[in-house]
């Protein structure tokens, strides 16, 4: 019998959900069967099914940061922001972490003052197939270097990663303009900028079981963002050519086209936020572009 630690755990764990109660249970019920016993925080963003009902009636030592309106990916930073541990791991409503996973998280952290993000290893559905993702991740070219563990990486998956809250809250957290759906890379690039390891470790193991069916429009949100994020952070003539691409395909695609659409909506906001990234950063983003073509 797993016996759990008495200690607090030094990981705390934010979950942002909206209006899927069901999903969220079966989360929350693997993840207060962790041995490390985390402080669990559920951020809902203005859900209007029985998510608050449904917590305060199933899981009262569960903290719920009830949200006014529906903030996206923010959600998580509200969350972070309430926590005090040293460590805090994300989740999903369909997302859980592994026994022992965030304490393998938190030795890291500890060991590496310079950590500031671990991308977990992340497995799918009750087969628990590895996510084509972590092969990905694990062939990085910008490869180790000797002060932090793992292979460096800017990108992962927001549910199954682990944050230095202090680094976390240093780069901005997630980013206000992306809402929700491929926010994760502006991150990575915030927190390299400002001089944080961001890597991925496969010890570190996380769950992930999503619906059998893509939510609506996700790809055309995601492909808005990715060319946000390019005029938040990447060279002019990049963006600008990111921008072109999409308008050409736009023409005969509906995903470009409402992409399109949300870019041009959101450019003044993204001009106004815009922080280029340092050369350094810069160069590793060209790397990894020039490695996945």
């Amino acid at each position: 019998m797993t016996v759990p630690n008495p200690d607090p755990s030094p990981v705390g764990i934010v979950i942002a959900t909206r209006n899927r109660s069901a999903a969220l249970a079966g989360a929350l019920r693997h993840l207060r069967n962790l041995p490390e016993r985390p402080q669990i925080l559920v951020a809902d963003n203005a859900s209007t099914d029985d998510t608050r009902a449904m917590l305060a009636r199933d899981f009262p030592q569960v903290r719920v940061l009830a949200l006014p309106f529906n903030h996206g990916a923010l959600a998580r930073t509200y969350g972070a922001r309430a926590l005090d541990t040293p460590y805090v791991a994300f989740s999903d409503d369909d997302s859980w972490w592994a026994p022992g996973a965030l304490s393998t998280a938190a030795r890291l952290f500890e060991e590496h003052p310079r950590l500031g993000l671990i991308s977990a290893r992340t497995l799918v559905g009750p087969t628990a197939d590895p996510d084509p993702l972590n092969e990905v991740l694990a062939d990085s070219p910008l490869g180790r270097v000797g002060d932090l563990p793992g292979t460096q990486v800017l990108g992962f998956l927001a549910c199954a990663s682990v944050v230095r809250r202090s680094a976390y809250l240093d780069a901005g957290g997630f980013h206000r303009l992306l809402f929700f759906g491929g926010e994760e890379t502006l991150l990575a690039y915030d927190l390299a900028a400002r001089g944080w390891g961001v890597t991925h470790c496969p010890d570190v193991i996380a769950h992930h079981h999503p619906a059998p069916a893509p939510r609506s429009g996700r790809n055309a949100v995601q492909r808005r963002n990715e060319l946000l994020t390019a005029w938040l952070r990447r060279p002019v003539p990049y963006a600008l050519a990111r921008t072109r691409a999409l308008a050409s395909e736009a023409r005969h695609d509906d995903h470009a086209r409402r992409a399109l659409r949300g870019t041009l909506a959101r450019l003044p906001a993204a001009l106004r936020a815009r922080r280029p990234l340092p050369p350094h950063v810069e160069r590793a983003a060209r790397l990894l572009e020039g490695a996945s073509t």
